[in-house]
């Protein structure tokens, strides 16, 4: 009996010992994914200062590139690709400026460029007035659209209601004055896919401030646009003889299967009038616009099957967004296999690959996409790609903190964010210090958190919450283009045991997403255990 007796306790403290040993492996890995993760957060701030070094010194606004458009902010690019994510990397990183600077430029931006309403148009800092004497109507609403889209809806996403939702929304109430359908747009620099980008772009963003504020004009105005797609005389694979499986013309598929979501919840019946016309435009691209890996040539005819332009897009991830999305809602397995084929070959095919000619923008875009799929469908080969690629990306960014000296510049830091996101598993410092490493990796119910210092510290730990339920009141958390990832989102009014150095307590969720109090000693390594 006493043998026996003497054997259980051997073999409760073998377990005891392996479940100790196994923790100290994930508390090690995230101690090397914390570094990873300050690196993406070091380059991150230095975009940030870098390009508020070049910032118009009259106005504090930056100007559209480094090259030929010294002179200008414009909406669709300056606005909407470069200065959103400044705003987003000093949230995060640099609190000082979040409250002063960037919030200044967001005031200094809406007085002076708003030019119909509150509707931007391009102003010059040489002329120290609008860019054009004449206003043209198109470049409004092309700017508008991609402002909103590109840059306000991932501030919002990340800040919830604050004075960039604000903008916004000024923005959308004054563009729905002097738009429907927005079928005339002129081509500005993107030929005639500017018409259905701009369609993709509202559609997105009705999507999601619908959610936001329940304002039932942003949903009708949504399937207003969706009726005119969705039907046999204009489904996008049928009527379009050149349709663009990258940006400034995915966004449509994108925007309509957004619309799909929304109408699936409040409108079955719609839902019901649409999904035939979903499925054909997925099934036509899947048939007609991939290569052999799976993956979007840049422009296909998706009547005749010709490839008109070979190059792979780099926004295969944004495009693939939607497929996942319709399966989730429909349960179409061949949506899901379509994702799952196109990450199983990156790793294998396209290391160090040419997205965009050159351009380090192309690997932003490439990395966030996959980024997102990955959240979903967790491959192992996929994660090799994307530590790989992170670092052909970060090459790219030249001392002094630019990277291109163009408005792609904002996408770096885009990525780079959401790829430390993903290395701190959503967490975050109170107060960011380049000094403090930190890094996290979840396992099933458990994320293990590892926090080191040279110096002594004190702050807080912010988990990650339900982004996409507590700032935008999305139903459920489906792929979108510039979302911010959940990797172990905390639910507020749930208790989690917190462990820390081998103490635990049972702790509510809503005191994590507020911030759990630490300090750390000069040299001192903590290890934080959270399970659900």
């Amino acid at each position: 009996m006493f043998r026996y007796f003497y054997l259980l306790l051997f073999l409760l403290g073998s377990l005891k010992s392996w479940a100790q040993t196994n923790d100290q492996t994930y508390f090690d890995q995230a101690l090397a994914n914390g570094k990873v993760a300050n690196e993406a957060f070091l380059r991150s701030h230095r975009f940030l200062l870098g390009w508020l070094g070049k910032a118009d010194p009259a106005t504090g606004l930056i100007p559209r590139n480094l090259t030929q458009s010294t002179c200008i902010w414009n909406a669709w690019d300056a606005a909407a690709d470069n200065y959103p994510f400044m705003v987003m990397t000093a949230s995060m990183l640099d609190k000082p400026l979040f409250e002063g600077k960037m919030r200044e430029m967001l005031a200094t931006e809406t007085r002076l460029t708003s030019r119909v309403g509150r509707l931007p148009d391009t102003y010059s800092f040489c002329k120290k007035e609008f860019e054009n004497a004449v206003i043209d109507s198109s470049q409004l609403v092309f700017g508008s659209a991609e402002y909103m889209k590109d840059g306000l809806i991932p501030l919002t996403e990340w800040l919830g209601p604050s004075p960039w939702s604000e903008r916004m929304l000024g923005i959308l109430e004054d563009l729905d004055k002097i738009v429907d359908v927005p079928t005339q747009i002129k081509g500005n620099f993107f030929g005639n896919s500017a018409v259905v980008e701009v369609g993709g772009d509202l559609l997105q963003v009705l999507a999601r401030m619908y959610w936001l504020t329940k304002n039932p004009k942003w949903l009708a105005w949504g399937i207003q646009i969706g009726d005119y797609y969705l039907s046999e005389a204009h489904l996008p694979t049928r009527a379009l003889q050149r349709l663009r499986l990258r940006d400034h013309g995915c966004e449509i598929v994108s925007g309509l299967v957004e619309m799909y979501a929304v109408v699936s919840v409040v409108n079955p019946a719609k839902k019901k009038q649409w999904q035939p016309f979903i499925h054909e435009m997925l099934d036509t691209i899947l048939a007609k616009g991939r290569n052999e890996h799976g993956l979007f040539y840049d422009e296909v005819n998706p009547l005749t099957g010709e490839v008109i332009q070979k190059r792979i897009a780099d926004n295969f991830g944004y495009t693939l967004n939607a497929f996942y999305t319709v399966y989730l809602l429909d349960k179409q397995t061949a949506y899901r296999d379509a994702t799952l084929k196109a990450l199983g070959e990156l790793n294998a095919h396209y290391r160090n690959h040419d997205w965009e000619s050159g351009s380090a923008d192309g690997y932003a875009d490439a990395i966030e996409g996959t980024l997102n799929l990955y959240l979903r469908e967790p491959m192992a080969s996929t994660k090799d790609w994307l530590d790989s690629e992170i670092k052909v990306l970060w090459n790219f960014q030249k001392p002094d903190g630019i990277i291109e000296g163009w408005h792609g510049d904002g996408n770096f830091a885009r990525t780079s964010l959401m790829f430390a996101l993903w290395k701190t598993a959503g967490t975050q410092l109170s107060d960011w210090n380049q000094e403090v490493l930190y890094g996290a990796v979840t396992n099933n119910n458990t994320v293990y958190i590892t926090l080191s210092s040279p110096k002594a510290w004190s702050g807080k730990l912010i988990f990650g919450g339900q982004w996409h339920k507590q700032n935008l009141h999305l139903p459920f958390d489906y792929p979108r283009i510039n979302q911010f990832q959940e990797w172990f989102p905390i639910e507020p009014n749930k208790n989690y045991e917190l462990t820390i150095d081998g103490k635990s307590s049972k702790v509510k969720g809503s005191v994590l997403l507020a911030g759990y109090p630490l300090q750390l000693k000069p040299q001192q390594t903590i290890q934080v255990r959270c399970k659900r």
